[in-house]
């Protein structure tokens, strides 16, 4: 199975996946802390794929979402973003939107905490 193939079918498996450096229980990078820690903080179930045990997979995920870097966030089979744009679309409440929409569980007080907390 191709890098490729792998993340696909990784992709298609999970309603949530984060292309990430290290785990969401121990993340590596700042970033991915960033991200890792909003999904758990509002309850989110997701899978978590560590870039840095896979160096095809590492390389894989920025040529499969034209995206240069990680983490990298997709619902439902569809790529969302990196660290940045789901900053800003947790604080504008649009990650909520996008979560209600496709159908993913995840706490409307801790999503609104958080922007409290950064508001």
């Amino acid at each position: 199975m191709t890098a490729q193939d792998q993340i696909k079918t990784t992709i298609d498996a999970n309603d949530v996946v984060l292309f990430m450096k290290g785990t969401k229980s121990m993340p590596q990078c700042g970033f991915s802390s960033r991200v890792a820690g909003v999904l758990n903080f509002m309850g989110v179930d997701f899978a978590d794929v560590n870039v840095l045990e896979d160096e095809g997979v590492r390389q894989g995920i920025k040529d499969f979402s034209d995206w240069p870097t990680i983490p990298q966030l997709y619902v439902k089979g569809e790529f969302v973003g990196g660290c940045d744009i789901i900053t800003e679309m947790t604080l504008s409440g649009e990650l909520d939107q996008l979560f209600e929409t496709k159908g993913i569980t995840f706490s409307k007080d801790a999503a609104d905490k958080i922007r409290e907390a950064n508001g």
